[in-house]
């Protein structure tokens, strides 16, 4: 009994060295840890690879070149109105007609007018030239049979206009007016849609409008359900007002006459897809691999081997070309593989590796 007070004495000097040691040890472990940190995973790329022109797409609607509500140029009764809506009609080709009888007779009044005022010329010339009656008043029957000649121009015309021509190649888009219908002058009878050449209308932003600057050195290409394509487009004009929804122009693609189909009709819609020019400033990185700082500078991340391992480096760029989710950037040297995102999470020196899958891969 009298041991037990040594024993536990003991005991505890033996149990405060090993605690002691514990102690040691966890610390070294811990400095060595701190010391050298484990590689962090990291998505890499290299720029320039896939640089290819970039392309945006955009939802746009088929219309005609022109839409055109035709009337007469005189009024009138209408008796024919061979118009069948959707139908194509070629130029030249005879819509709608008016009751004719009204204006043969005017042109008959117009013949018999004339035929007078050339007798009286006649007679009033002859009396002048033998001084029986004056030059003033064969004068006046002169013009006098002028305007009539004038007056029968104007009756034949009114005549012609009694039919209602398709001046293009078109399709009737709307009957307006009906057979029966008493029409007045220049009130609409039908719509003609031209088809000499289809547009393909669509929305552009304002920003890709600038990034396009040329739109003849794009590429436009539209597809559309139920026909075979891509179609080809060509740029013809843009519509200088914005659009009363967000800061957009209308721009006007023509389709090659090659890829024209019978249900390629005014009001479809399209699909179309713009291949911008390719920028010759800088190379493509994505917006997420660039870092900015104080001051305005930026950098981005490369992967760089250092012995067996990789490691961060911060490489200055400048900032050429923003372009929505990708920049172009300058000061990049060749064949650089960067951290394609959370690079601002790494700094200067530490080491990574490539993350391939789950599964991050130290090289």
């Amino acid at each position: 009994m009298q041991n037990h007070p040594v024993d536990f004495k003991r005991f505890l000097a033996m149990s405060l060295t090993a605690l002691s040691l514990l102690t040691s040890s966890a610390q070294v472990s811990n400095a060595q840890d701190r010391a050298v940190p484990p590689p962090v995973p990291v998505l890499t790329m290299r720029p320039g690879e896939d640089d290819k022109a970039p392309d945006r797409m955009f939802y746009g609607r088929v219309a005609a070149r022109a839409t055109v509500d035709l009337a007469f140029e005189v009024g009138g009764r209408i008796v024919t109105l061979d118009a069948v809506e959707g139908q194509r009609i070629a130029a030249g080709t005879v819509l709608a007609a008016l009751d004719p009888d009204p204006y043969e007779r005017a042109v008959a009044r117009a013949e018999l007018s004339l035929d007078q005022a050339e007798r009286a010329f006649r007679r009033a010339d002859t009396l002048a030239a033998r001084d029986a009656a004056s030059r003033a008043r064969a004068d006046d029957a002169e013009t006098a049979r002028d305007l009539a000649a004038v007056d029968l121009r104007e009756a034949r015309d009114a005549r012609s206009d009694t039919r209602l021509v398709a001046p293009f190649d078109a399709i009737l888009a709307k009957r307006i007016a009906s057979v029966g219908a008493l029409v007045s002058k220049g009130e609409p009878v039908v719509r003609l849609q031209d088809m000499s050449e289809l547009r393909i209308d669509v929305e552009l932003p304002e920003r890709l409008l600038g990034r396009i600057g040329d739109p003849q050195e794009a590429r436009f290409e539209a597809e559309i359900h139920g026909i075979d394509g891509p179609l080809d487009l060509a740029f013809r004009e843009v519509r200088t007002e914005t659009g009363e929804i967000g800061q957009s122009y209308t721009v006007s693609l023509a389709v090659a006459k090659a890829d024209m189909h019978p249900w390629l009709l005014p009001g479809r819609s399209a699909t179309v897809r713009a291949y911008l020019p390719k920028a010759e400033t800088g190379v493509a990185v994505p917006a997420t691999a660039v870092v900015t700082r104080g001051e305005g500078r930026h950098f981005v991340v490369a992967v760089e081997p250092d012995g067996d391992a990789l490691v961060a480096r911060h490489l200055p760029v400048e900032v050429a070309i923003p372009d929505g989710s990708t920049v172009r950037v300058e000061g990049l040297p060749a064949n650089a593989e960067i951290v394609a995102v959370g690079g601002h999470l790494l700094e200067d020196g530490a080491p990574v590796s490539r993350y391939d899958g789950l599964i991050a891969k130290a090289e």
